[in-house]
């Protein structure tokens, strides 16, 4: 029998998550720990890897399998089930061409059962769980020669290659920049006596356990890294390389970074009652002057958030401002994240502060709520869309325009006969954002569906806008301290655990004191659209005419002379959606006067009926907008008597509120 000699960082896999006598309790299970060893090759794209995965059993029954995730095999061809959803996006020009350069890959070369060492690489096998594509490999099933009880641990090592593509999906290079998540095998979750291990899907993310991350990056000499955790280490090594060595416990993912290019800026968020974070930004040298903006997004992120939900307990962050032309864009990893600006990029215009607070505010609702972004992605992104507009709001005040310039036709008014038409100072506010998001995909499908069967084209406005307008409507409809408290009751139970949408559900019940069980069969289970207006109104001279009921019975009643001085209204309010909402309908008449009526919203319409002095001047349903999910909210409203130059006022402030949801809906894009 040969000797076999363990290297020391595959021993230190075995004792991983092991705490000593005596050892504070670990906030998470820590059952999917990693001890890892990556060298990037710039030049030829490719990665190699040796990790040790330690993995404990935290269910009640065995398993005689494990299930990894491969996720770069997502673009080793135009017929993988990522490649093929994201066609139906439209995310990518179907007229690109992508060269041989561009596509990556990811292949085990050895799989090993420790300690013995038995060699299970020739065992494993591609699955496609989902859809049966055989096309696909990014998930990899590993039998066993022995099951795996409850709570007992096995720890497998295995060595890959991968070619890192050209950015897709966020991960890739540009350059000499190269941004790395999901680059080595990571193992599913085992749920209720099975894999939840999903293949990688165009619209939809990550699922994974909690556990401890011990990795050494290698990388040219002289080239920044940015990663998941601290920096505890780093030495030269041959042919000039760096390796750099981090760390960091209960998180369920590792990402990384690296370019020469980066500029390095460091500060410390400290703020009264909130533990303090240090901030490290990698920032491209043109973006040097947008520092302090990317930081100051950043601390509001962290004061908002941990101040209505719970304090951030890493005690530090990573900023990355990716490379121009690298489509990486905003994206979330534990303790590191991606934001996104311009080289000219005026205050208040939404980024890089905007997209700067939305995937900070994801190390809350996503890095510490560790939800199944495969099935449930609407748990923190939608959670997270909603809270990143309050942040914004509270900390800069609604979002703006700022400084939009269109061309028109003219005559000695610039260059070539043109002169500029200035939007200046719109303010857009957070529901009408969410609104411009979710009205194309409104009804495209149910919440409730698993996230990775959503139609593509569709997903966004599902998974990011309507759970924000619905979050916007109970906060309108409960109150914000009610919707405070629920949401930082459902983040103290379930930060760094797996939430289910029930979880949610009966928190927000029980916090609220009410069943609200009909609203969550609406917004999360069906796909009905709301949509409540005001469809006539009128207001008459003079009482009710006809047979009415007196004190000595039907009688036929005819206005009189103190009637003359009476208006009889009606206004009839229409359900003209799917959905059902109570709302109110409010009279405001000439004098002042005002008249409100509850009603259930159930019936496709109601009449409200009035005897005043006074003529209506208009109605309004839903007059305070408690209804965010209201889809046109341009019919809310009738004038009875509208000012004599109404042709001209009408049409122009139709057209200016097209304009604005226009000038709106192209700052969600930019």
């Amino acid at each position: 029998m040969s000797r076999h000699r363990t290297p020391w960082w595959i021993l230190l896999g075995l004792v991983l998550g092991a705490r000593p006598a005596g050892a504070q309790e670990a906030p998470s299970p820590r059952n999917a720990s990693y001890v890892m060893a990556v060298r990037l090759d710039p030049a030829s794209k490719t990665l190699e890897g040796r990790q040790t995965v330690t993995w404990r059993n935290i269910e009640a029954a065995p398993t005689r399998e494990l299930l990894f995730h491969l996720y770069f095999n997502g673009f080793r061809n135009n017929h993988s089930s990522w490649m093929r959803e994201d066609r139906l996006r439209r995310r990518l020009d179907p007229g690109e061409r992508l060269r041989p350069e561009d596509w990556g890959w990811q292949e085990v070369k050895e799989i090993k059962l420790l300690p013995e060492g038995t060699d299970l690489t020739g065992r494993a096998e591609f699955a496609a769980p989902d859809d049966g594509n055989s096309e696909d490999r990014t998930v990899l099933r590993i039998p066993l020669p022995r099951a795996i009880a409850p709570g007992e641990s096995v720890s497998v090592s295995i060595a890959y290659a991968a070619k890192v593509p050209r950015t897709f999906a966020r991960t890739g290079f540009r350059g000499r920049s190269f941004f790395l998540s999901h680059f080595y095998p990571e193992i599913g979750v085992y749920q209720e006596d099975r894999w939840n291990c999903h293949q990688f899907h165009g619209v939809t993310e990550f699922f994974a356990d909690y556990g401890s991350y011990d990795v050494e990056l290698t990388v040219p000499a002289g080239w920044v890294v940015g990663a998941t955790g601290r920096e505890v280490g780093r030495r030269d090594g041959e042919r000039g390389t760096t390796t750099h060595h981090y760390q960091e416990n209960d998180v369920h993912n590792f990402a990384w970074t690296t370019s020469p290019d980066y500029q390095v800026r460091e500060t410390r968020f400290a703020v009264d009652g909130l533990p303090p974070v240090d901030m490290r930004l990698l920032v491209q040298p043109e973006h040097l002057g947008q520092v302090e903006r990317h930081f100051a997004a950043t601390r509001a992120a962290l004061e908002h958030y941990g101040r209505w939900y719970g304090p951030y307990p890493y005690g530090h962050v990573t900023i990355v401002d990716p490379a121009y032309g690298s489509r990486v864009g905003g994206m979330e990893y534990p303790t590191l994240f991606t934001a996104g600006t311009r080289l000219y990029n005026p205050p208040r215009g939404g980024s890089p502060e905007g997209v700067t607070i939305h995937e900070a505010g994801h190390q809350f609702w996503y890095g510490i709520v560790g939800n199944n972004e495969f099935e449930h992605a609407w748990l923190d992104e939608g959670f997270n869309q909603f809270s990143e507009g309050r942040a914004f709001e509270t900390a800069y005040g609604p979002e703006h325009l700022v400084r939009r310039y269109l061309s028109l036709p003219g005559r000695g008014r610039g260059a070539g006969g043109f002169f500029p038409l200035l939007f200046d100072e719109l303010t857009v506010d957070r529901d009408v954002r969410a609104m411009n998001a979710y009205r194309p995909g409104a009804t495209s499908d149910i919440e409730a569906h698993p996230t990775f069967l959503y139609y593509p084209p569709g997903a966004n406005s599902i998974t990011y806008a309507k759970t924000a307008l619905w979050l916007m409507t109970l906060e309108r409809m409960l109150g914000w301290p009610t919707l405070q408290k629920i949401m930082a009751t459902h983040f103290e139970r379930w930060k760094f655990r797996h939430p289910r949408p029930e979880d949610f559900f009966a928190t927000a019940s029980e916090v609220s004191g009410q069943d609200l069980t009909w609203f969550f069969d609406q917004v999360v289970r069906g796909s009905d659209s709301f949509d409540y207006s005001i469809d006539s109104v009128s207001s008459k001279p003079g009482g009710v005419e006809g047979w009415t009921e007196g004190d000595r019975g039907l009688a036929y009643r005819k206005p009189g002379k103190a009637d003359s001085k009476l208006f009889h209204t009606e206004v009839v309010a229409r359900r003209l959606g799917g959905g059902v909402f109570p709302v109110e309908v409010l009279l405001v008449f000439q004098d002042g006067g005002e008249l409100r009526q509850s009603w259930d919203g159930q019936d496709r319409w109601k009449m409200v009926t009035a005897d005043r002095p006074a003529k209506l001047r208009y109605a309004v349903v839903d007059p305070e907008h408690k209804l965010a999910l209201d889809l046109d909210t341009t019919n809310n409203s009738r004038v009875l008597e509208p000012a004599a130059a109404l042709p001209v006022v009408k049409w122009t402030s139709r057209w200016m509120l097209w304009l604005q949801d226009l000038l709106a809906t192209f700052t969600f894009f930019s």
